[in-house]
């Protein structure tokens, strides 16, 4: 669903050449896209933002009144009052978000860039509506030496975890003793105006991370897009942000993986991780280092989970030592950082 012709005839062009999708229909306001949903009942929706008459926003209300649990996909622009406008939409219940291809580009780099952001996201979305429930072991209690106390919390998020996260974030004390470490796959502008979002609904501080931030506790930093966030211990002893822009890891920047292998050279296994809901494994290796140096590792459960790709990958690989709904996520993470 889009006013312009040209962005609609690009993504059709996408979508139809795979050969698991097939686009059912188009739309040109908010008003045909509610009309339209009703009409074909598809599996999945690409919402504009900026159309005439009904907007994205007010469409996305009009199919979420009717279609509770349809993906909506919102596909954005790449700029401050884009990225405003997107963290909006998946507060209203948007499942996700790609961006535009920006102008600059050839009509092949659009398609691609189409193609990679928007195929595995609609099928990670309708894959999960279809998906069997899956059996996970929680592996038995570990013992851990007495004097393991977490001195950090670290977060890994994606698909779904702008909404997770604010419901921790927001329900997490004001006076929690250890300093948070996000890690939301998001790109750069986004991540700046998400960190003011969740800075006015989280007691604690938050804010986009930057190098030389000192780490303290109750306050959060949030990794900029396109830059990995690491940790690093200085000859004073303060823990200090570093950011870089080094290859993709996980075809993600930033990635939770970079980030917890960091942690674990300065923290060692007086940590607690919590994977929420996310599209791919990116956290899976970071998780077990630190599960093996006896870090908590936290993961949000399949059913209140957007998509359980990150959380299921660290599940299933047995290094979980609590599964838990959203809502009952924070009250667990203050008892264990209460020591």
């Amino acid at each position: 669903m889009d006013d312009s012709a040209l962005v609609r005839r690009l993504v059709s062009t996408v979508l139809s050449a795979d050969p698991d999708i097939e686009v059912v229909g188009t739309a040109t306001d908010g008003n045909e896209a509610i009309a339209r949903v009703d009409d074909l009942r598809p599996d999945a929706v690409t919402l504009d933002i900026e159309m005439p008459g009904l907007d994205g926003l007010g469409a996305l209300a009009g199919i979420r009144a009717r279609h509770p649990r349809l993906p909506v996909i919102m596909f954005s622009t790449l700029t401050e009052k884009g990225a405003s406008q997107t963290l909006e939409a998946l507060t209203l219940g948007a499942s996700d978000y790609v961006t535009k291809p920006s102008n600059t580009g050839s009509i092949a780099e659009s398609m691609t860039s189409v193609r990679q952001q928007l195929v595995p996201k609609i099928k990670a979305l309708t894959g999960m509506r279809r998906m069997v429930a899956t059996t996970v072991t929680v592996p038995a209690a570990r013992v851990v030496p007495a004097t393991t106390r977490p001195q950090v919390l670290l977060i890994g998020c994606s698909t779904g975890g702008p909404d997770a996260l604010s419901s921790v974030l927001a329900a997490l004390p004001a006076d929690l003793s250890v300093p948070v470490l996000v890690v939301q796959h998001m790109p750069a502008v986004f991540t700046t105006i998400f960190a003011a979002r969740l800075d006015r609904v989280s007691p604690l501080r938050v804010r986009e991370a930057a190098t030389g931030d000192v780490l303290r506790p109750g306050e959060v930093l949030v990794a900029p897009g396109d830059h990995h966030l690491r940790i690093q211990r200085s000859a004073s002893g303060e823990v200090r942000a570093v950011l870089d822009q080094g290859d993709q890891v996980n075809f993600c920047r930033p990635a939770v993986d970079v980030l917890l292998s960091s942690a674990a050279q300065v923290y060692r296994g007086n940590a607690v991780v919590l994977i929420l809901t996310g599209m791919g494994q990116d956290g899976m290796e970071g998780c077990r280092t630190l599960h093996d140096l006896g870090a908590s590792i936290v993961v949000q459960d399949e059913s209140t989970s957007v998509v359980w790709g990150m959380p299921g990958a660290v599940a299933g690989a047995g290094l979980a030592d609590r599964v838990l709904p959203l809502g009952h996520i924070a009250a667990d993470l203050t008892a264990m950082l209460k020591g």
